[in-house]
């Protein structure tokens, strides 16, 4: 079997007339007719059945019809991503990922893609959450870890990574840092430490107090480690990304789960991309990152407990 005459009879079946799939396929309708009885002869089975100047699927077409449209996808896909590797030397790949991230799996997933893709160039970005969705927008990036704030749009690949509960970092000084877990209306009189740009310093409040119920005032910092320099200080409290306690923390602050009327607080974490630029490597990149998060959670996991 030919993949044209795959082509010619998907053409066939979207234009419903063997004239204007002729047309649109720039042959004649007699060869284009040929292709057909030829595709039906080499299967062994009715495809269309015709009935004067109208036609009609058989079950093995509509079967064959809706295949077809996938195979020919892939195939697209194929060539797309095969001259896209071919044509461009500096091949590169740009992610962005949260700025108060705060967990080593993307660490990781950075090291093992670099070793088993060496001709890759990684360009690697952080920023807030509106941020990511700008640059991801207008092309600077090609892929953000980010977490799911809005409904998925149909325009990009919505991958889900991972549904991790939130932690916050506070100084070991405090008494609340003795909890197994901890509460928002624990935190209530506590400042909560946001890392954020000047720019997204409203936008991140704004997500925090209404949208998940931080009662309290905010203190800001450019980075992941200003706030924790914050923290260690005994100033408040930080929200961060990543998975349970980071055994590299040490005793100047614990991370701790946090608690909403009696259950976990849980985020929903996912790499985006536009779907017209994606390929081979950022899907690669992405299920690495899913394979790693799932890796981290199982290690972490501990039997009986139910809340984390």
């Amino acid at each position: 079997m030919l993949l044209r005459q795959m082509q010619y009879f998907v053409s066939v079946v979207n234009a419903n007339s063997f004239t204007e799939a002729a047309e649109r396929m720039y042959i004649s309708q007699s060869a284009i007719s040929q292709q057909m009885r030829a595709l039906e002869d080499e299967l062994g089975v009715e495809l269309i059945h015709r009935e004067k100047r109208r036609f009609s699927l058989t079950p093995a077409g509509e079967y064959f019809y809706r295949n077809s449209l996938r195979v020919l996808d892939e195939v697209e896909r194929l060539k797309r991503e095969t001259i896209q590797i071919g044509t461009y030397d500096d091949t590169r790949l740009r992610v962005g990922y949260l700025r108060c991230y705060g967990g080593k799996e993307l660490h990781q997933v950075i090291a093992a893609f670099s070793e088993k893709y060496p001709e890759v160039s990684l360009e690697i970005v952080h920023g807030n959450h509106e941020d990511l969705y700008d640059l991801l927008r207008f092309g600077s990036v090609d892929m953000v870890l980010n977490d799911q704030r809005r409904a998925f749009s149909d325009a990009y690949v919505n991958f889900e990574l991972v549904k991790s509960q939130c932690f916050i970092e506070i100084s070991g000084k405090s008494a609340l840092s003795r909890l197994e877990y901890v509460t928002l209306e624990e935190l209530r009189n506590i400042p909560c430490i946001l890392v954020a740009s000047k720019e997204q310093q409203e936008n991140e409040s704004e997500y925090y107090h209404n949208t998940l119920g931080f009662g309290g005032s905010f203190l800001f910092a450019e980075s992941l480690e200003e706030g924790r320099l914050m923290v260690a200080g005994n100033r408040g409290f930080m929200p961060v990304e990543g998975i349970r306690q980071d055994p590299n923390l040490g005793v100047t602050f614990q991370r701790l789960p946090l608690f909403q009327n009696g259950e976990p607080v849980v985020r929903n974490y996912c790499a985006f991309w536009k779907k017209e630029r994606g390929g081979y490597y950022v899907e690669e990149f992405a299920d690495m990152l899913r394979q790693e998060f799932a890796a981290k959670q199982k290690r972490l996991r501990r039997p009986g407990d139910s809340r984390f």
